[in-house]
């Protein structure tokens, strides 16, 4: 694969002269292949030819397809141990009153349903310029809003799939209070979420009982400055860094994030789960093809059996609604080098290290367990990333090769390029350039450690470029499924 734009006759290892032009992260075969014959990448098959291929010759969309083809696994080493100076570092976090750690200390202003959703942005634009400038240790307000709530089954996967986020959501750990805002007759009623928060304060009310949208407001604001008296005072201690909780993410990839930023990612995480840390690896629709890799190193056989399942599931859904899994690679993951759904996975779980997976969740339910576990999400970054925020994640880790922009908040979101010049043309959104490893100026490993400090420093406080530009208001999507009644 192509590091470097290659020009046409050039000279490659083994004597290979380049036939045409091949773009940075571009594929060339190496050697002849004929129709029908699989083609190899990360020693595992990514699709089969579709046409002899001479040594030489670009390899992508017009000459190589998707297959279920599987290799034999190849041995994939150990993950790196962490030492006894990992194990004991901490980060400088709120400890919640239920014994939780946070990254952030945010107040939560909650739609139940999208008719709540304009008095949420209104009351959290007041909060933000009326109270938060009395509060130095209140990073802010934050509107969760979205589009459903009604017009939909009360049971059902639709529903359980967003009460099960928005609770999570109510009790996150980096929201030190939450406000919950209903409408008052849609489907979610604010009834179904309690009263009592988990480690912070939690308050509720309907629009319709308050007398409208502006009473709405003021009568928020009135609440939040209670609520903002008591998180205003809560300070960072000193915690372990066994309780970070790192969801994994990947947009816009390129032909070069299974090569530089996914494997430099899965070197910090296998030094977080060492040490006793959480990551959450997700997207089971770009996990396919690649699934057996997991497979072979789950903790045991019920959590292999659990992740088949969902690989099941999603083939049967993909096909209930007249697709398929290989449609995944969007035309700019194809611009940047990546031809099959196989080769996309491939470089997705890199991610996830060499750790064993010790545990696979639904989406946006509650993970407990430590080290590596897999979250049941779409591929499509917001909903994927809402449901790992639900599930507990008080960071995110998102490597890109194409330039995705995205925020989460409450959770901090660290973004990580795989290619230098994807880092030098949106420095300003971008936290570290992964794309040295291509050049030779630096290792998976030692990257791996660069990110795994950067992951502490963000969960003591360290802005993100995210941060600093204000993404994390309109990434919250929650997975939508079933009838829209």
């Amino acid at each position: 694969m192509a590091t470097l734009t290659i020009a046409p006759g050039e000279a490659l290892p083994g004597g290979v002269r380049t036939a045409t032009k091949i773009d940075p992260g571009h594929k060339v075969a190496i050697r002849p292949i004929h129709a029908g014959d699989p083609v190899v990448k990360y020693a595992q098959a990514i699709g089969r030819a579709t046409s002899d291929i001479k040594a030489g010759e670009h390899v992508h969309s017009h000459n190589l397809s998707f297959d279920q083809d599987r290799l034999a696994i190849s041995p994939q080493g150990a993950p790196e141990e962490a030492s006894a100076a990992d194990r004991a570092r901490t980060f400088m976090g709120y400890r919640r009153g239920d014994g939780r750690a946070a990254t952030r200390n945010y107040i939560g202003i909650i739609a139940s349903v999208n008719c709540s959703t304009t008095v949420c942005r209104a009351i959290a634009e007041e909060a933000n310029r009326r109270i938060l400038p009395k509060y130095e240790g209140i990073d802010g307000f934050v509107p969760i809003v979205h589009d459903q709530g009604c017009g939909m089954s009360s049971t059902g996967d639709g529903m359980m799939n967003l009460h099960r986020t928005l609770a999570g959501y109510a009790r996150h750990v980096n929201f030190g209070g939450v406000l919950m805002v209903g409408l008052g007759c849609e489907v979610n009623q604010l009834t179904l979420y309690g009263q009592s928060g988990a480690g912070h304060e939690k308050r509720h009310f309907n629009i319709q009982e308050a007398g409208g949208s502006r009473r709405s407001v003021e009568r928020a604001l009135g609440m939040l400055d209670e609520i903002a008296e008591e998180v205003g005072r809560q300070r960072r201690v000193a915690i372990p860094v066994s309780e970070i909780i790192v969801g994994l993410q990947c947009g816009g990839s390129d032909g070069l994030s299974g090569i530089t930023a996914n494997p430099a990612l899965g070197a910090a995480v296998d030094i977080l789960a060492a040490a006793g840390g959480t990551a959450i690896l997700s997207e089971t629709s770009e996990i396919y093809g690649a699934e057996h890799l997991l497979r072979s190193r789950a903790a045991n056989d019920a959590v292999a059996a659990k992740l088949d399942c969902l690989i099941a599931w999603w083939e049967n859904y993909v096909a209930l609604h007249g697709a398929s899994l290989d449609n995944n690679p969007s035309p700019g993951n194809k611009r940047g080098g990546l031809t099959t759904i196989l080769e996309k996975s491939l470089g997705a779980v890199a991610k996830g290290g060499r750790s064993p997976l010790n545990a696979v969740y639904g989406y946006a339910e509650r993970v407990t367990e430590h080290g590596l576990v897999f979250m049941d999400t779409p591929g499509y970054d917001p909903v994927s990333a809402t449901g790992q925020v639900a599930g507990g994640a008080n960071v995110i880790a998102f490597t890109t090769g194409r330039g995705s922009c995205f925020g989460c908040r409450p959770a901090p979101s660290i973004k990580l390029t795989s290619n230098t010049a994807l880092f030098r043309a949106m420095e300003e959104d971008m936290d570290i350039d992964c794309g040295v490893i291509a050049s030779g100026e630096a290792t998976i490993a030692g990257l791996g450690r660069e990110i795994f400090d950067l992951i502490i420093d963000t969960a003591s406080g360290k802005k993100t470029k995210s941060e600093l530009f204000g993404y994390g208001d309109n990434e919250f999507v929650p997975w939508h499924l079933g009838a829209t009644l």
